[in-house]
């Protein structure tokens, strides 16, 4: 089956995609990068890497760690608005590429199907 995936450049070397937008949903779910990493099976070091490296995309952060007994991890404002724009880009290309996804994923022959040209040839052989 064919699926959309939507990814982001940022710029020459930045993309954001599903991966690290889970990675952000999980942190503001989780309130901490650790768990959030525990969530989506990866370790503290690629989930914090992974985090630094977009801040330093925006130039701002999109996670922000607390100090204290407490401590943890939270989205700013332009984290939480990261995610929700890279979700709307995603449903509205679902959405408008739908009919175009359905049409490709129909032209997918699996084992032991005939080809739509090769069954008309075959039907007119028994003609």
């Amino acid at each position: 089956m064919i699926e959309l995936r939507i990814q982001l450049r940022v710029d020459a070397d930045t993309r954001i995609g599903p991966g690290k937008i889970s990675l952000l949903e999980a942190i503001a779910r989780a309130g901490s990068i650790s768990a959030a990493a525990r969530e989506l099976e990866m370790t503290y070091r690629r989930a914090w890497e992974l985090i630094d490296h977009m801040n330093k995309a925006f130039g701002q952060p999109l996670v922000v760690g607390h100090t204290g007994s407490a401590g943890g991890a939270s989205l700013t404002a332009l984290g939480s608005d990261v995610v929700r724009r890279f979700r709307l880009v995603e449903e509205l290309a679902r959405e408008s590429a739908a009919s175009h996804i359905a049409a490709l994923d129909a032209a997918i022959l699996t084992p032991g199907s005939v080809a739509a040209s090769d069954a008309d040839s075959q039907d007119d052989d028994l003609d």
